[in-house]
């Protein structure tokens, strides 16, 4: 996708909106330097959707309305104050700051104009995400809903609209641990490794008017084998004779062309493939044209990436994970992805992509998204910027009983069929999303025992469901049963081994959580906690650099990737490399950079 494309299309969405009313963040906790960056006239402007480009949107984002009801409560006729969108009603950026009991509900109420000539088509309102389950009502009319807390979705909303201004309100309920649904790190009474409550919108809403016949979404699948792109593109109304062409330019030269009926999938060839690496992450800009006759009935901007992961058995007889056919030692952060400020929402795109940023700088190239999944400008700049992603399914649901050393004849979580359900449609929608980002690398279904569940199926309907990912099936498990291509254990506060698996790659999913609290960076100043405890920064870097020359050790005899605890303090953990506002590193970044790069092309990559 052409790099202008996103920076054009900012004053597009964000004119649109109203000005902002008195707005301040609540409370008294720490705060990150944007916080006071962020713009109530239109919070986070920024196109979000890079991989389905359309030069007309308008974003919603702003101060809407809000009220806390009962259940059983009928829609609200009086509201309680303002609330900053996208930012949830927990948060100290939302304005608000509140918290919500299993038996209420956060309304939210906001109207807009549509502007002249988007009448003639579909008009989709887009919400990025919403936790929990989403009711959505146009001029008093319920237009749809979803259930799931990570994910996009939209409705058309053509049908509903009347003349001058528009109505919209949405519902939202989430029973948060009260409830077996995906929740990742919430919980209702936050302590040591646990959050927070996140409830409502929390990511970008947005309206797009798009034709009646269009291209609904792209699967991008790079060979890098037969130096070949398939693309398959989804397509709304498509007509008898309808046809879809794909343009793939590298720099603004064409260097691929396909057309097939609509419907089809397309095989563009690259006899002169770019590859994507974390050092190299080249991506080629994406045109798709849905073509009726001679004439353009729709056109959407993405971008593609050639790359391949898998497993390969290296020089000293392990397995080893494989980049383009390459071993290469995956090494990075623990990242959370919590915000002192906006807790799952980064306070702007600015912040969204420090993270990263600053993750590269220290040597990483890889991050593991530990059981939340970000908005897709997060995956864009890991695409772009060139890093590796794990990606966690975020945990929910009963658990079974912790199981010692019991990894491979124990039992597993029973779930009632609707939380089942509800899990696989989640993780489903999770894939489906992310499936065109070539930074993601690795599925992670279930970590320890949060929910696991029947772990050898989903592994197995995970890696037949996307066979172009490693499948880790279970992060530091409960049970190991032989599913998955990936072995992965546990091991605070050091690096070591204690399983073991020839048929598979071993990895170290976590390990060292080396805490240290800083005075005037901590959530609560009189409770913090950590694995282990240092007094500044030197202790702190000199115990991570002795892990890290342990870990070092370990690849040798068949360790092929780990994953440090964590990136950032978060809440009441004290065990991060930044503190928690990203205002102070907690260690030598020059040493650290070192070892990591060092780790990092540990097995020639």
């Amino acid at each position: 996708m052409n790099r202008t494309i996103l920076t054009l299309l900012l004053a597009a969405g964000s004119i649109l909106n109203a000005p902002a009313q008195a707005w301040q963040p609540a409370g008294d906790k720490i705060k990150t330097v944007w916080a006071d960056k962020v713009d109530p006239a239109c919070p986070l402007p920024e196109y979000p959707r890079p991989t389905l480009v359309r030069p007309a949107w308008q974003n919603l984002n702003g101060l809407w309305n809000y009220a806390i009801r009962p259940a059983d409560a009928p829609q609200p006729e009086l509201f309680d104050g303002k609330i900053l969108v996208p930012y949830p009603v927990e948060s100290s950026l939302s304005g608000v700051q509140r918290r919500l009991s299993e038996n209420e509900v956060l309304w939210y109420e906001r109207r807009f104009t549509v502007p002249a000539g988007w009448r003639q088509g579909a008009l989709l309102l887009h919400f990025g995400a919403v936790d929990w389950e989403a009711d959505v009502y146009l001029n008093g009319i319920r237009v749809g809903g979803h259930k799931g807390g990570y994910t996009a979705f939209s409705i058309d909303i053509a049908p509903y609209l009347t003349r001058g201004e528009q109505t919209l309100a949405v519902r939202v309920a989430d029973p948060t641990d009260r409830g077996t649904q995906p929740r990742g790190k919430q919980v209702t009474e936050a302590r040591t490794i646990w959050y927070t409550p996140v409830t409502g919108i929390w990511q970008t809403v947005w309206l797009e008017p798009v034709p009646e016949s269009r291209i609904a979404s792209l699967r991008t699948t790079p060979d890098i084998d037969t130096k070949s792109l398939t693309v398959e593109a989804a397509i709304v109304g498509a007509r008898r004779g309808d046809i879809v062409g794909v343009t793939l330019r590298d720099n603004g030269r064409t260097v691929a062309e396909a057309r097939a009926a609509a419907g089809e999938p397309l095989r563009l060839t690259l006899p002169e493939m770019k590859l994507w690496t974390p050092d190299t992450p080249m991506l080629y800009d994406l045109e798709a044209t849905l073509l009726r006759g001679s004439s353009s009935v729709d056109r959407v901007g993405s971008y593609a990436a050639m790359r391949k992961n898998s497993v390969v058995r290296g020089q000293e007889g392990f397995l080893r994970l494989a980049l383009n056919d390459r071993e290469c030692f995956q090494f990075g952060p623990l990242d959370q992805g919590w915000w002192p400020d906006g807790l799952y929402t980064a306070p702007t795109d600015e912040a969204l992509v420090y993270d990263i940023v600053k993750t590269k700088d220290l040597g990483f190239n890889m991050i593991r998204k530990h059981v939340k999944v970000e908005p897709e400008r997060w995956y864009w700049h890991c695409d772009r910027l060139g890093i590796l992603v794990w990606q966690d399914m975020p945990n929910g649901g009963p658990s079974p009983e912790w199981q010692n050393n019991r990894y491979f004849d124990g039992t597993e979580a029973k779930r009632t069929a609707e939380s089942e359900a509800q899990f696989r449609k989640e993780w489903k929608e999770i894939v489906d999303q992310l499936y065109n980002h070539p930074s993601v690398v690795m599925w992670v279904p279930f970590n320890e025992a949060w929910g696991q569940f029947k772990t050898a199926e989903i592994a197995r309907w995970t890696k037949d469901y996307d066979p172009t990912r490693i499948v880790n099936a279970a992060s530091g498990g409960n049970f190991h049963p032989d599913a998955g291509e990936v072995l992965d254990i546990h091991s605070y506060p050091h690096p070591r081994f204690f399983l073991f698996d020839i048929g598979r790659v071993n990895v170290i999913g976590e390990y060292g959580g080396i805490g240290l609290p800083l005075e005037g960076h901590l959530w609560q100043p009189d409770r913090n906690w950590g694995y282990i405890r240092f007094k500044d920064a030197g202790e702190v870097t000199d115990e991570y650099i002795r892990y890290a020359e342990m870990l070092e050790r370990l690849i040798p005899t068949g360790c092929s990737g780990a994953v440090y605890t964590q990136t950032t303090d978060v809440e009441i953990e004290v065990n991060g490399l930044m503190t928690y506002d990203r205002k102070r590193m907690k260690v030598d970044e020059r040493c650290l950079r070192e070892v990591n790069r060092r780790l990092c092309r540990s097995l020639g990559q």
